[in-house]
């Protein structure tokens, strides 16, 4: 089986990924904020569990973005000329580069580094449901008392720019961008106004609170959210739920979410009731740098009253079960220097517990994607290339099926190109039949002030579209209206 988007002769380019050495810190145990106006732990309002969903999404869908076992649709045989936008015809997945010289025909960045840095930010004040942090882990500047904090990834260097801002993760100084900056003479109480009076009477002023939630950092709204509290003693969350509903709500309420607290909340939900949403899992795990999932299990225990890991082996099993516990430790080695000589022992090891052999050892496969760098793991890949006459992508593929062969994969394609990952997973999520509208709103959200630009790019380069067009055929209302101000055109 192939994978479309991912052929060695056609991956699009993706330079310095991303910075090196930005080590992040992360709340200590039981000192997670809860963010105001969202669910009780034991369940709540907002939003329903996966079994009823918002009105046309039932839930995370279980289909959108991942391969099923049998592969991705339409996808060519191993061997095989993969239909790719705007990439000349080659050899497919199942040969090897020309040449024999690894993947020198594979356009990659010269040189990536992965790490989750983030700055520590003293901030003040309490918090409700719990005390705030002495250290923010977002790097996300003071907040007044009663905010909730998040965390920003750190992501990779696409152009080099330079941003003065105080509240931009420590990545974006290194190159990557989001769509979403913090607004300039930012007012929380004049914004908390508009928000009032867009709400107040009859109907509601949609454009006026689009205009606002889609021009202020995560970081700005939830100062407008505890100015709007003071000003009116009302909760926002829950004013904006009375006047909100669908998709559209689903996306604002998620804008209003501190990210580490959605990424928790997005596992909770994807494991609560009947059913499990792997390729929600999959998505956030396998993503995430090693502070971000440890801020992310943190917050699971003292918002949910669940352990993460426990939660995981009950919904999960097999190799699938732990790869997800794997990931779950957020001890991936973030040492920025590759070793040369380990990548060829590797790619060798790998060799041999797949398509040397007969059968798979997947323990082997386990131990090397969970624990190895991302700089690491790419240089495993180009020595694999040369040791099996094919690509490492192409042998999981062969070796592998189902959720912990999307898992894999997963890890790897973040090793060669994050943003060209997330535009994939959003290109299905808006493919074909139907609209997977939570994974839409979910990766729209989560990378809006990471790298959304390099995924907008990337994105066109895949698949010859731009996202907002895509964006525009597939959504409608306000809900398309919002979403097109988040990405931009």
């Amino acid at each position: 089986m192939s994978y479309p988007g991912y052929p060695p002769t056609g991956y699009p380019p993706f330079p310095g990924y991303p910075p090196a050495g930005q080590e992040s810190t992360f709340p200590p145990p039981g000192q997670y904020p809860y963010p105001t106006g969202f669910p009780p732990v034991g369940g709540g309002a907002y939003p329903p569990a996966p079994s009823s969903g918002y009105p046309g999404a039932g839930g995370y869908p279980a289909t959108a973005g991942y391969p099923t076992p049998g592969g991705y649709p339409g996808a060519p045989p191993p061997g095989g000329a993969p239909s790719y936008p705007g990439v000349p015809p080659g050899q497919g997945f199942g040969a090897p580069p020309p040449g024999g010289a690894g993947f020198s025909s594979y356009p990659q960045p010269p040189s990536q580094s992965y790490g989750g840095g983030l700055p520590q930010v003293p901030l003040p004040g309490g918090f409700p449901g719990g005390q705030m942090p002495s250290q923010y882990p977002g790097g996300q500047g003071p907040y007044p008392s009663q905010i909730n904090t998040e965390s920003f990834p750190s992501y990779p260097v696409f152009s080099p720019v330079s941003l003065d801002y105080n509240t931009e993760p420590a990545a974006m100084t290194q190159g990557a961008q989001g769509t979403i900056r913090p607004a300039a003479n930012f007012d929380a109480m004049r914004d908390a106004e508009v928000l009032r009076k867009a709400m107040k009477g009859f109907g509601t002023d949609e454009q006026a609170i689009v205009n606002i939630v889609a021009n202020r950092s995560n970081d700005q709204r939830q100062k407008i959210k505890a100015a709007f509290k003071t000003m009116y003693g009302k909760d926002l969350i829950k004013d904006l739920k009375s006047e909100l509903s669908g998709n559209m709500e689903e996306l604002i309420l998620a804008l209003f979410m501190p990210p580490t607290y959605y990424d928790a909340w997005s596992l909770r939900n994807a494991m609560k009731g009947a059913g499990t949403q792997e390729r929600v899992l999959i998505e956030i795990l396998c993503t995430r740098t090693n502070q971000e999932i440890r801020e992310i299990v943190r917050c699971y225990q003292s918002e949910f009253g669940q352990d993460l890991e426990k939660d995981i082996r009950s919904d999960t099993s097999g190799h699938f079960e732990r790869l997800l516990v794997s990931m779950c430790q957020g001890n991936r080695d973030e040492n920025q220097n590759v070793n040369h000589q380990l990548a060829q022992e590797d790619a060798q090891r790998l060799y041999q517990a797949g398509e040397g052999r007969l059968g798979t050892d997947e323990s082997c496969f386990n131990m090397i994607l969970a624990t190895r760098s991302f700089p690491q793991l790419k240089a495993t890949m180009e020595a694999y290339s040369r040791v099996a006459n094919r690509d490492l992508l192409s042998s999981v593929a062969r070796e592998f099926s189902g959720n912990v062969e999307s898992g894999l994969k997963t890890i790897l394609q973040c090793a060669l190109n994050r943003p060209a990952f997330f535009a994939e997973r959003l290109y299905y999520s808006m493919k074909g039949a139907g609209t997977d509208d939570s994974t839409l709103v979910r990766i729209v959200v989560t990378r809006s002030e990471i790298d959304l630009v390099q995924i907008k790019q990337m994105f066109k380069q895949m698949y010859q579209k731009t996202l907002s067009t895509m964006i525009v055929s597939d959504t409608s209302g306000d809900y398309r209206r919002l979403l097109l101000a988040i990405v931009g055109q």
